[in-house]
């Protein structure tokens, strides 16, 4: 089959059906599957186990992210829980200081009373990767680009890095903002990926999951036992309709890309704008290494706006094409303030986010309508 990303997207573990010649892989709404004898199945006996339209999708993830081997699960952070649950008391976690809230909760709150240790460093500075190593360190877990902030790690340099370590940690990608279209972290030198596939490779704001992918046969034959023994699992028809949005990912990633690109130079020379963060504009201290692994910018958008957090609730509430909601990666285009949102898990600690940040998710529709929908509210603010 073809490399190229596009052909893999829709074609990728997925074959017209035998029996009727079904284009689309089917929904197989089915809990358990008859056998021929006593343990003499076709390859499927319990749906938490296997089930055939999850398998089309996790041989979906793996082609998309040039690798060996993918798992499906229900949520993002079932993926995340997935992963840490291979490491025992005593370990550490060096992390990213701007990971997703509900990451950073499920680290500080749960994983922290059965005895993993964790830290926080700017992994976009090499240097405190280094600092931040111990010798019980068994996994580096990073975002690129982070959220909300949007920061960029070089992971080849941070690879690199670890593989010197007498005992290389597994170093772990959220690849959720980037998706396999714009960035492929195993080829970059990562261990594992992990995706929430609610977000762009679902694409349509109407489906909740998370997947892992990995060459490892070691890490993947741990996590799909993990994935079996907790049965985080997800139902066939969300799995068809991320098999669905994933046809569509790279068009998609290519259309919120442009229309975040005019966004971000509307919002950096907008009076009102305090501050912008996108990977590919002028003013990002890691431009340079985001246009070296990532294909385009992607379609997140953070900026700060003079008035400080009253000033960016009036605009978060004062926009109309903008939906003043949670998540991202849809095609229709979001708007939140982390802090109180997303991001209120992380208040208090030292990854507490700007009251005053907004985040978009930049969609699909018209870029003129929606640079009219922020001009408008941004005039808002006195």
């Amino acid at each position: 089959m073809s490399k190229h990303i596009e052909t893999l997207a829709i074609h990728a573990g997925q074959e017209p059906e035998e029996l009727t010649g079904a284009v689309m892989t089917p929904i197989f709404q089915s809990s358990t599957y008859a056998q021929e004898g006593v343990g003499i199945h076709k390859g499927y006996e319990y749906s938490r186990t296997g089930n055939p339209t999850r398998s089309a999708l996790e041989a979906n993830i793996a082609a998309l992210e040039s690798a060996q081997h993918g798992l499906a699960f229900a949520s993002g952070m079932a993926a995340t829980d997935a992963v840490l649950r291979m490491l025992s008391p005593g370990d550490h976690v060096l992390a990213g200081n701007d990971v997703y809230g509900g990451t950073f909760r499920l680290f500080d709150k749960e994983f922290k009373r059965y005895g993993l240790d964790f830290s926080y460093v700017d992994t976009s500075v090499l240097d405190q990767v280094r600092v931040g190593l111990r010798e019980t360190t068994k996994i580096v877990w990073l975002e690129t680009p982070t959220n909300p902030l949007l920061n960029i790690t070089d992971l080849a340099k941070v690879a690199e890095i670890l593989r010197a370590s007498p005992e290389p940690p597994l170093l772990v990608v959220d690849n959720t903002f980037a998706t396999p279209y714009l960035q492929s972290p195993l080829e970059l030198g990562a261990e594992i990926v992990v995706h929430s596939t609610t977000k762009y490779l679902g694409g349509h704001s109407d489906v909740v999951g998370g997947a892992v992918a990995t060459h490892s046969e070691e890490i993947f034959n741990r996590l799909a036992f993990l994935q079996n023994a907790a049965g985080a699992v997800p139902g066939p028809l969300d799995c068809f309709l991320v098999l669905r949005g994933l046809k569509t990912l790279p068009v998609r990633m290519d259309r919120h890309a442009s229309n975040a690109t005019v966004i971000a130079e509307f919002l950096a020379d907008h009076p009102k704008v305090e501050k912008i963060y996108y990977p590919f504009h002028a003013s990002h201290p890691q431009r340079e290494i985001a246009m070296t692994q990532m294909l385009n910018g992607g379609g997140m958008v953070s900026f700060v706006v003079n008035g400080g957090a009253q000033a960016a609730r009036m605009v978060a509430e004062g926009t109309k094409l903008f939906t003043l909601a949670e998540s991202l990666g849809g095609v229709e285009s979001l708007i939140e303030i982390p802090a109180v949102m997303t991001h209120a898990s992380v208040a208090g600690s030292p990854l507490e986010v700007d009251p005053g940040l907004i985040r978009l998710s930049v969609g699909l529709e018209h870029v003129d309508d929606l640079r009219e929908d922020l001009e408008s509210a941004l005039q808002m603010i006195e």
